[in-house]
């Protein structure tokens, strides 16, 4: 059944597309499809960044759009309240693909029996040397988690446990949204999310060596990945 957002360009339509995206990295299922296209085009500016999880998500979308472009089918989603979105916004070519034409266009240019000089040299090096640097860089991707923080009792501090999660500072992580979720006995869990670049951080060792032992250990008794998803 398709998914469907109302007047996502007002304060509350952001609110509820930002609280659907707290645990999602695309409007459905895990790669970038034509419904997250169909929602990207009915937003009529970037959303601002007190809605985390949707400034996440349209940066992250836009960046596609720029690179590779997006293939996926989707199940289907509606935007009601939105000005009609043309079927040229959702298939919008990548950028990419445009400065691919214009590199073809400007290889026929070029004199393949001529001899090369040294400033081709050089520039043919930095060429490499720049798709090197750029490849290497795209290999170190990023992916967003939720987890489950659950204190000792219900007598836990959760403002005090929440700090102390936030206190851990590593490179390539970052802290996003959260929320406190009633468990049973007056007991809540804290639900937070993080982004995390994958070649610098392990979730499993942020929880292992961070989050469950001194001093943070003394509010927080355990942790659970609830989800982890590639951006």
């Amino acid at each position: 059944m398709a998914v469907t957002f109302h007047d996502i360009n007002s304060a509350v339509g952001l609110k509820k597309l930002d609280d659907y995206l707290l645990a999602r990295s695309y409007i459905t299922g895990f790669e970038a499809s034509k419904d997250d296209l169909i929602v990207h085009a009915a937003l009529s500016k970037p959303p601002p960044s007190e809605f985390v999880n949707v400034s996440r998500w349209y940066n992250h979308i836009t960046a596609l759009l720029r690179i590779s472009g997006v293939s996926g089918q989707g199940s289907g989603v509606i935007v009601e309240g939105s000005a009609p979105i043309t079927e040229e916004a959702v298939a919008k070519p990548p950028v990419a693909d445009t400065k691919a034409s214009a590199a073809e266009d400007d290889d026929d240019d070029v004199d393949l029996f001529g001899e090369e000089t040294e400033e081709e040299k050089k520039a043919a090096e930095e060429r490499a040397a720049s798709i090197k640097a750029s490849t290497k860089k795209k290999e170190s991707g990023k992916s967003s988690v939720l987890l489950d923080v659950k204190p000792w009792d219900d007598e836990t501090d959760m403002k005090k446990l929440e700090e102390a999660v936030r206190s851990v500072h590593i490179e390539g992580l970052h802290w996003g949204a959260s929320k406190l979720v009633a468990v049973g006995y007056g007991i809540k869990k804290l639900q937070i999310m993080l982004t995390i670049v994958d070649d610098l951080v392990s979730v499993d060792t942020l929880i292992e060596e961070q989050l469950t032992v001194e001093p943070i250990n003394e509010y927080v008794q355990s942790c659970d990945i609830v989800a982890f998803n590639k951006i």
